[in-house]
């Protein structure tokens, strides 16, 4: 079965490097995108200054900030492996 993998809008060569992997991508726009995937890739941009979060998936999520595209592959791939 494929892992369906969320990434934010501005990630574009996350998204790019995970398809030439063969990982199914869709862009996170909604809530509703992160509901149906086994893993997001965010910036970490909109992390929430009061400390109050929500689970909207219950893959794994991984921060981008300060990652190449390739870091963030071995990051995924390490989760599913």
């Amino acid at each position: 079965m494929s892992k369906i993998i969320g990434v934010e809008q501005s990630l574009t060569n996350v998204e790019d490097a995970l398809k030439a992997k063969g990982y199914e991508v869709i862009q996170l726009r909604n809530e509703e995108d992160a509901k149906k995937v086994d893993c997001c890739v965010v910036t970490g941009q909109d992390t929430n200054v009061m400390g109050i979060s929500e689970t909207i998936t219950s893959g794994p999520v991984i921060e981008a900030s300060g990652l190449s595209a390739d870091e963030v592959i071995q990051r995924v791939e390490k989760f599913f492996h």
